[in-house]
């Protein structure tokens, strides 16, 4: 009798834990279907975007399937002949400007060549006694270079790695070889040098910042370390724009900072602060300096004073004391904050834009650049799977150092 008792509490147990998960699953699943929705399938779509290329194929898809055979030779004249038909029917249909714009990122002139290629083939009733082949070498000599074919070929889809090959500066030869793209379209490797450039040097400013902070607000007088925290929150309760605008506002040359500098005849003429890096780094290190307290600060929060006194204690000078025992315990916190600025300053996109200049913006800037101006969404792509592969790999670095594998961060 002991033991089916045991058994229907047993089974009661088992029930009411299956409803407390089904009731936790409810309540958690209108968050994940708005966040699968407004997050996870717009990433995924843009990233897959980054190897895909079928614009092409839909356009000139007689073309294509030709092309996908080619043996880098200057094609026959069956390739020629499918590609007059296809611009002639893109003509008809105005969608040759969708080709000439794609075959622009790979080939220089590559819009010109196209629209007036197809308009003159257009124009044929019928090919010359040569054929298609002739025609097209007459309209323009670059139909007989390699590189225009390659730039075809690549484009056939469906999958492509044309677009992460260019953000690394890279591109692929008529001999089928990786090479480095011409010194005119080298940009990207120095725009992800630039801002993992900076994002360092914000993530070490805010860190010896921070530390300082930090330390008062977990050691600190209890009725000082209040209003302490209120400023460092303070920051976070203003809208990040406002704050962009306002550094703009203080280091203009006749601003609030140059003109103190001048009445204090520290200088004699105004610091170039706006529009220049500094100007951005000190904009930036404002913006992340809290995401760097806060997590020094929670762990700091957690270390005993008495560890230090012990050491002390046992002979050990005091720098000596919080070298070998209080900072290598802080090192989680360290590893939260560095990751989390460095990860955010990655991604800063308004305040590059409104106080650096041409030379100071960052990949960000670029990918909303190829989304609503250029409209190349595959590099934007590939720009953002180049960010997300860094963000991922920043993250196993912390887990590695933090000892906190398979945890989130926030």
């Amino acid at each position: 009798m002991v033991a089916a008792t045991t058994k229907s509490r047993g089974r009661k147990r088992g029930s009411g834990n299956k409803a407390k998960s089904l009731t936790a699953i409810l309540l958690v699943l209108p968050l994940l279907v708005f966040l699968l929705i407004v997050f996870a399938i717009p990433l995924a779509k843009i990233l897959s975007l980054s190897v895909t290329d079928n614009e092409v194929a839909e356009i000139w898809p007689q073309a294509s399937d030709q092309l996908r055979a080619w043996d880098r030779t200057l094609p026959p004249e069956a390739v020629f002949a499918a590609l007059a038909l296809d611009m002639k029917k893109s003509q008809a249909e105005r969608t040759t400007a969708l080709v000439s714009r794609r075959l622009n990122y790979a080939l220089p002139g590559g819009r010109t060549l196209i629209t007036n290629t197809a308009r003159k083939i257009a124009a044929m009733e019928k090919p010359p006694a040569g054929g298609w082949k002739e025609a097209f070498l007459e309209v323009d000599p670059a139909w007989s270079n390699l590189a225009t074919w390659q730039a075809l070929y690549q484009s056939t889809g469906p999958v492509t790695s044309f677009y992460l090959l260019a953000a690394f500066d890279r591109s692929v030869d008529s001999a089928g070889n990786i090479v480095h793209a011409p010194e005119e379209n080298s940009v990207y490797l120095a725009i992800l040098k630039r801002t993992f450039g900076i994002a360092t040097m914000v993530t070490l400013i805010c860190l010896v910042l921070a530390f300082p902070v930090a330390y008062f607000l977990a050691n600190g007088p209890a009725h000082v370390r209040g209003i302490v925290m209120a400023l460092v929150l303070l920051p976070l309760w203003t809208s990040l724009l406002v704050r962009t605008a306002a550094w703009v506002v203080l280091l203009q040359d006749q601003g609030v900072i140059n003109r103190a500098l001048e009445a204090l005849h520290l200088i004699s003429e105004p610091l170039h602060l706006i529009f220049q890096r500094p100007g951005v780094i000190i904009a930036m290190v404002h913006v992340s300096l809290p995401y760097m307290v806060l997590p020094l600060y929670a762990t700091m929060a957690t270390i005993k004073s008495d560890y230090m006194r012990a050491g002390i204690s046992l002979g050990a000078r005091p720098v000596t004391a919080f070298r070998r025992i209080y900072l290598p315990l802080t090192a989680p916190g360290i590893a939260a904050g560095c990751l989390l600025v460095f990860i955010m300053s990655l991604g800063y996109y308004i305040t590059p834009a409104l106080v650096g200049g041409a030379s100071d913006q960052m990949v960000s800037y670029f990918i909303s650049y190829y989304t609503t101006e250029a409209v190349n969404w595959g590099l934007a792509g590939a720009l953002a799977v180049v960010l997300l592969a860094a963000t991922i790999l920043l993250y196993l670095v912390y887990s590695k150092v933090a000892g906190v594998k398979g945890a989130s961060f926030a």
